[in-house]
């Protein structure tokens, strides 16, 4: 039956390193139908609707490297799979999602094609393909398509399920230092590293951060009482229990003063500069409500900042500023703080806002009040009205700060024992030392936002997530364990088995993902086939683990992707095909070279791809892979082994039934190949399992003695050749 729309058979998603990219993507399978016959260019119409729509598209270069370059390809003729690539990417990148990969190729079917796109999250990405569907299917049928709603439900997908701006800035920096990271929750918990490497995040909190701490900074009166007691300077204050108790304090403290929550945030409750009885006792009812006691401390003059204190330094510094309003003679107070404030586009709720909107809560309904005017009061014109004394604290002084007071918080953040802290103070000028100015420190805060620093209201961006990164793996620390990754065909569980015994032997806890199971330091956790990219990532998960080795299918490599982003060792054990991939539309031969490369591709810089010299196929691989080659062979005699062992090249290698470690012409002899048990019945697939074993146990430097006693007592029934 011939139809002219565009239908999704399948959406699979690649959650790690793919045939496509190194990047996590959705890879839509998609028939166009009759449409097949209908490129861009003979639809009246559709490139200035397309266009109109998506102005951005002007940026896409598409294969003419060329800005407009995708644009022409619509407008010389170009097919739908194509333009929903592009329409996706754009999308998702007016929702606030950064850049990605692209990419639309045709399937041996007519009219069947496969559409990839970067997915930095399954459930947006999902969206924004259905909707690019939508939007290239208007602008064929000449249909309105509304892209502002469009956009505006993937902002909210984005907004739901991707992470806030505080983590994703340490997610980036790590990113930029190359470090791995996992995202643990549907929240802001990941993991940054691998295994026993791995350190975690949340928000700005860290597996650092303690718990005792954190209680202490939420205890404001018990936070000053140990700040003073190590002389930082803080306000004087008391705790008290009733409105006659707050008036009484005030009167000993010396008027004007604040009065607050003992354990409040953000700010709520809050009322500052307070003169009177009134004010004073209206104050204490709204802040027990916030908290469970009340504080009445000495006003300090000047403004609110807040300073970012990360393993012992201050590394960002933000000042607030006074809300203020102007009357004009006919606008209520309500009304010109959405005209004058909320209309800021800096201003909003959600996380993306330096400034948050404003609202006359209690502590600014009395502020106004005090002036003499009510919330629905017209201000004669000219008249300048205070809304909040202290705003959002987001411009950025950093260079400002006098270093006596950035060793100050420094110190007041080790006193409360945090690693991370927002230390807020009052001082009149940030550039001059506290004590000269009377300023104090008001509040150590665990957790803070990071909003103020990465994206300021004014002044430069502060790079805080660098800083944390730094913090949590000083002096250029990875975060990485090794990891080994073996696919390829015939032999790849056992020759994971194998690589693990020596791993143990070695000294590692081990984490093992094959196809017999889940292994853990030599314990079976889970039987059957654990060759899957949940498996995988439960090892790296494990906080014990101290090495990992990993089996991937040909299969799950093309139907998942793999569960690591880099590898030290990559092996490929040999090119035969032992699974079937034809519904995957993979089963050719070059297809199958592009989904065992993918293992090649990920070994980094410093590790090591470990290859059959005997397969030409995964020879071509080796200028593919990032470091060091070792290649492993039967048949010493390889002219590909001589080129290799002449540049001083390393392999392992069979002569005379005995293996051999080779560097460059250099042999040394580890073992009889008849001292393997797992050899004795004379395959030769198993002898080659045995090489791949061993060239991979070099490439983890494992001394050659524990590679012949781990030989020598692996037992052949642990390990199916499979």
């Amino acid at each position: 039956m011939s139809h002219k729309t565009i239908k999704f058979l399948s959406i699979t998603h690649l959650k790690g390193p793919n045939v496509w990219t190194y990047t996590p993507v959705l890879e839509a399978l998609i028939d166009i139908g009759d449409l097949e016959d209908c490129p861009s260019n003979t639809i009246p119409g559709f490139y200035e609707r397309l266009s109109s729509w998506l102005p951005g598209l002007v940026e896409h270069r598409c294969s003419y490297d060329e800005r407009g370059g995708f644009l022409r390809r619509v407008e010389e003729g170009t097919w739908p799979g194509h333009i929903m690539e592009h329409v996706s990417l754009e999308l998702q990148a007016l929702a606030g999602m950064p850049g990605g990969f692209g990419r639309a190729r045709e399937v041996p079917i007519r009219g069947v094609y496969k559409v990839v796109v970067t997915a930095w999250h399954e459930m947006v990405t999902r969206y924004a393909l259905e909707a690019a569907r939508d939007l290239v299917m208007a602008g064929i049928e000449d249909k309105p398509f509304d892209v502002a709603a469009a956009v505006s439900h993937l902002r909210e997908l984005v907004d739901d399920y991707c992470l806030g701006p505080s983590t994703g800035c340490i997610v980036e920096a790590a990113e930029s230092r190359h470090l791995p990271f996992i995202r643990l929750s549907t929240g802001n918990l990941v993991q940054l590293g691998y295994g026993s490497r791995q350190r975690r995040i949340w928000t700005a909190e860290t597996d650092r951060t303690s718990a005792i701490a954190e209680s202490i900074s939420r205890d404001k009166d018990l936070t000053k009482s140990l700040l003073a007691s190590c002389g930082v300077p803080v306000p004087e204050g008391v705790t008290v229990k009733s409105p006659e108790d707050a008036w009484e304090a005030a009167e000993d403290i010396g008027l004007p003063v604040v009065v607050k929550p003992s354990d409040g945030n953000h700010g709520r409750g809050v009322f500052t500069n307070l003169t009177t009885r009134e004010e004073i006792e209206t104050a204490f009812s709204v802040a027990q409500d916030e908290g469970s006691e009340v504080i009445v401390e000495r006003f300090i003059p000047g403004n609110e900042h807040r300073l970012l204190v990360v393993g012992g330094r201050m590394v960002a510094a933000s000042r607030g500023e006074t809300a203020q309003v102007v009357g004009d003679g006919k606008s209520t107070v309500l009304e010109l703080i959405e005209l004058q404030l909320n209309s800021d586009p800096r201003r909003g709720n959600s996380e993306d806002h330096p400034l948050n909107r404003v609202r006359l809560d209690s502590a600014a309904r009395l502020e106004v009040r005090r002036q003499g005017f009510e919330p629905d009061g017209v201000p004669p014109e000219g008249k300048v009205v205070v809304i909040q004394r202290n705003g959002n604290v987001s411009i950025d002084c950093t260079a400002e700060v006098h270093p006596d007071t950035a060793e100050t918080v420094a110190l007041a953040a080790r006193i409360v024992g945090l690693d991370i802290a927002g230390v807020d103070l009052v001082v009149e000028d940030v550039s001059k030392p506290l004590a000269d100015q009377g300023g104090a420190i008001v509040e150590v805060n665990a957790g803070p936002g990071l909003l103020m620093h990465i994206k300021p209201a004014a002044g430069e961006p502060q790079p805080v997530g660098k800083a944390i990164v730094e913090h949590l793996f000083p002096n250029g620390d990875s975060g990485r364990i090794p990891v080994v990754g073996i696919s390829g065909g015939k032999g790849k569980t056992t020759v994971a088995r194998v690589v693990t015994r020596l791993l143990e032997l070695s000294g590692h806890y081990t984490g093992l993902a094959c196809s017999t199971g889940l292994y853990l330091d030599r314990r079976l956790v889970e039987a059957g086939d654990r060759a899957q990219w949940d498996t995988a990532r439960r090892v790296l998960m494990n906080r014990s683990v101290q090495a990992a080795v990993i089996e991937n299918s040909a299969t799950s490599i093309v139907t998942e992707g793999l569960a690591y982003d880099r590898c030290q060792v990559g092996v490929l054990t040999n090119f035969e095909p032992i699974e079937d991939l034809s519904k995957y539309y993979m089963d050719s031969p070059e297809k199958r070279f592009t989904t065992l490369r993918t293992q090649v591709d990920v070994v980094l810089p410093t590790g090591v791809a470990v290859l059959n010299a005997r397969e030409p196929q995964l020879v071509e691989m080796a200028e593919l892979c990032d470091g060091e080659v070792i290649y492993f062979a039967a048949d010493p005699s390889l002219p590909v082994l001589a080129e290799h062992r002449s540049k001083g090249g390393r392999a392992v290698l069979l002569r005379e039934g005995a293996v051999v470690l080779a560097k460059g012409w250099e042999e040394t002899k580890l073992l009889d190949l008849a001292q393997v048990p797992m050899a004795a019945g004379g395959e030769a697939f198993q002898a080659e399992n045995v090489l791949a074993a061993v060239a991979t146990a070099r490439a983890l430097d494992i001394a050659p003695e524990v590679i012949r006693a781990g030989l020598e007592t692996f037992v052949l029934d642990a390990a199916p050749a499979i």
